[in-house]
């Protein structure tokens, strides 16, 4: 009887019937199944596809080291772009993570150097209190500063622009010829168009170098004009620029009908010439950045 038991593929279990799973080998060459606690087969692990992806090509701490050779190296501020274009797979929340264990690191004390962001980029710079050390090193003659008339210029400009010549003569009360040109020598302005107003004279903005120069992000950054004029110096008439910029701009008078005709008579050949004259400013200030 017991025999016939042992025999049977039937087992009473709490007084069911529970048919036994035959056995079944692997198929040849195919590795056996890991095994959980209990003895059963392990499942393999679901890797979710979102999660592969964003896993970065290279390891945090190099990610730091080839982020900050990046900033060092670059001529001028490096944008979010142009990292994005240089770490082809590494996810944009890694080296900003990356970025900002850099700034700590920067922030130390005792550091000579830091991180700024400047002129809507990333830039590692000395720190302001040093620049009269690596002054000594890189230029030792004291450079030529700009005239408060040219300084109350560049601030009218910077904080009404675009603007033009006569708008800036107006809202100052002083000529400012000579100041404009001294301006663009600098690169401090260029010019960014023309207003279609009777004389169609040139409108002037800052550029980026205006920004690199002040140690801006970018124009939103500018502070109010009691605060810029105290970097500008004690001498800058204060009030004087803020009257000017408070100011409403001057009445324009539009282009007649006639006006109007020959400027658009005037076709492709005047619009290149306009966009050469629009260009020079651009040109000077791309060539000089590339020299630095």
């Amino acid at each position: 009887m017991d025999s016939e038991n042992e025999k049977t593929d039937v087992v009473d279990v709490e007084g069911g019937a529970q048919h036994a799973a035959p056995d079944v080998e692997p198929a040849a060459g195919s590795p056996a199944p890991a095994a959980q606690a209990d003895g059963s087969p392990e499942l393999p692990a679901e890797v979710p596809v979102a999660a592969a992806e964003e896993v970065p090509i290279l390891p945090p701490q190099e990610i730091r080291a080839v982020l900050e050779a990046l900033i060092f190296a670059s001529p001028q501020p490096i944008t979010s772009r142009e990292i994005t274009q240089v770490l082809e797979g590494v996810p944009k929340s890694a080296w900003l993570e990356a970025l900002e264990e850099i700034k700590t690191d920067y922030a130390r004390d005792g550091r000579g150097l830091q991180v700024v962001e400047v002129a809507q980029g990333y830039q590692i710079t000395t720190r302001p209190e040093y620049n009269d050390w690596v002054r000594q090193l890189l230029d030792p003659k004291p450079s030529a500063r700009l005239s408060i008339q040219a300084l109350e210029t560049l601030a009218v400009i910077a904080y009404k622009q675009p603007v033009t010549q006569p708008e800036v003569i107006e809202l100052r009360g002083v000529k400012s010829g000579g100041v404009v040109k001294t301006l663009l020598e600098k690169r401090l302005i260029k010019i960014v168009g023309r207003k279609e107003v009777v004389g169609r004279p040139i409108l002037y903005g800052t550029t980026k170098y205006f920004l690199l120069h002040f140690g801006l992000k970018d124009l939103t950054e500018l502070p109010k004009i009691e605060e810029f004029a105290e970097v500008l110096g004690e001498e800058v008439d204060v009030a004087g620029l803020k009257k000017a910029i408070e100011a409403p701009r001057p009445v324009d008078v539009p282009l007649t009908e006639e006006e109007a005709a020959e400027t658009a008579a005037e076709g492709p050949a005047g619009a290149a010439a306009e966009a050469e004259t629009e260009a020079e400013g651009s040109e000077a200030e791309a060539e000089a950045e590339a020299k630095e």
